[in-house]
């Protein structure tokens, strides 16, 4: 999900994610290693047959 920065992310922990930047990828999948912010791991699935 894209949305225009910057950001304050409050986590369910309590702990604050920011970012300063005008364009901002949240990762809606929870496959990211830097959750909340997209690193497009959903992009790695692997299909099963």
């Amino acid at each position: 999900m894209l949305v225009d920065g910057p950001v304050e992310i409050v986590l369910p922990d309590g702990a604050v994610a920011r970012s300063e930047r005008f364009l901002v990828a949240l990762c809606v999948c929870r496959r990211s290693k830097r959750y909340p912010f997209c690193d497009t791991s959903h992009r790695r699935r692997v299909r099963t047959r």
